[in-house]
């Protein structure tokens, strides 16, 4: 049975809070409680280290603190958590990324992975100077990825493409070991390059059963070419010790939503090029009611929040069950954030994650020693 990989989120996206902060895909950040710094963000990698995940995700855009900056300081007051950096290729020279991802690999003892995000909106990507269309986006996406693989061979490196061009290039920071490469996306063109260039395929929390045929149909374009990806959900969490108990909490969040503040996101988001943001909007149809598409997932998160919009709700028992069900798709990792990202860290962290370790689905990546237990002045037994 493989082990099971969980990954958190690191908010610096707009900070985080008791409420649902928004963001992505075009949409600014709501208020936040707590914004993003590296004290706050640091407390959140260190629990997440703590608990057993592996990895960190950390968004990229227009509302979010840079991603290489914010993780290359959190990799110092951190010891063993992997950094899963947001990046977009195509705003940085596929070279120079190269480069600086062997530099964050070597420096931080290859805590290092890579999440390509190909673009979000037009009218984002022309902030930063980009005004290639969605599909061209991903031609040079597909460009990008074949070059700095083929600089972390070693080898030197010519190409001549549509977007990029290289003359007898050679990469002297050679990651080791090489970070895998993740990405998502739900287009026919972002299919094609997930299947001939990443290793994990990221999807959003949909139901099982379409989260399982796009998983079939992810792994029959890259079995067209070789290869075999991997694949991971994104998605919120919202566990507790008992199903009341997590669904008064999704009811909280969502009386902290206004029907002003939905109207005014949901506007915004439904001009998302993004067909996966259109997929999560169709889930949740922009109101309070029947939000639990399928047993334990609800879809309020994304009434005001671009992006994952799903979150596994209920007792640890029962979002332990669906996360096997999810299993059962395909899926062997998983990418989770919840608000309050620290709480709900230790939720999820001292609750789903043992109950998985039970079942045999999940062991802690770093175990510590445990410790000899010591009463001093207690009452000695005679034997």
């Amino acid at each position: 049975m493989t082990a099971l990989k969980f990954h958190w989120f690191l908010p610096t996206n707009g900070g985080d809070g008791r409420q649902v902060v928004g963001g992505g895909h075009g949409t600014p950040a709501g208020a936040a409680g707590r914004p993003a710094s590296v004290a706050y963000l640091g407390q959140i990698a260190r629990s997440a280290e703590q608990l057993g995940f592996e990895a960190a995700l950390t968004p990229t855009g227009a509302w979010c603190e840079d991603a290489w900056i914010s993780t290359a300081m959190l990799a110092s007051v951190s010891e063993r958590l992997k950094f899963l950096v947001a990046f977009r290729p195509g705003l940085t020279a596929p070279f120079l990324a190269a480069q600086m991802a062997g530099t964050f690999q070597n420096l931080s003892g290859g805590r290092l992975l890579l999440n390509v995000v190909t673009g979000g909106e037009s009218h984002e990507q022309r902030m930063y100077g980009d005004f290639l269309d969605k599909d061209a986006r991903y031609e040079r996406c597909g460009e990008f990825l074949q070059i700095v693989r083929d600089l972390w061979s070693g080898k030197p490196v010519t190409f001549e493409g549509a977007y990029f061009q290289l003359s007898d290039a050679v990469l002297a920071q050679i990651p080791d070991p090489l970070p895998l490469v993740y990405f998502g996306g739900s287009s026919p063109a972002a299919l094609d390059v997930a299947a001939r260039h990443v290793d994990v395929y990221l999807t959003w929390g949909e139901p099982p059963s379409a989260v399982a045929a796009k998983v079939d149909r992810v792994r029959s374009l890259a079995a067209e070419h070789g290869r075999t990806l991997a694949f991971g959900l994104r998605v919120h969490t919202i566990a507790r010790d008992t199903a009341e108990e997590a669904w008064a909490e999704a009811d909280r969040l969502l009386a902290g939503i206004s029907e002003e503040q939905i109207r005014k996101v949901q506007d915004g988001l439904r001009r998302s090029e993004s067909e996966g943001q259109q997929r999560m909007l169709a889930l949740n149809g922009g109101t309070k009611d029947g939000l639990e598409i399928h047993p334990n997932l609800w879809a309020g998160v994304g009434l005001v929040r671009g992006g994952a919009g799903t979150a596994l709700v209920g007792s640890h028992q029962q979002v332990a069950d669906l996360i096997e069900q999810y299993v059962e798709a395909g899926i062997s990792e998983f990418v989770l954030s919840g608000y309050p990202h620290l709480e709900e860290a230790y939720r999820f962290g001292e609750g789903v994650l043992p109950e998985l370790a039970a079942r045999g689905r999940w062991q802690h990546p770093a175990p510590g020693r445990h410790a000899v237990a010591a009463v001093p002045f207690g009452t000695r037994v005679a034997s």
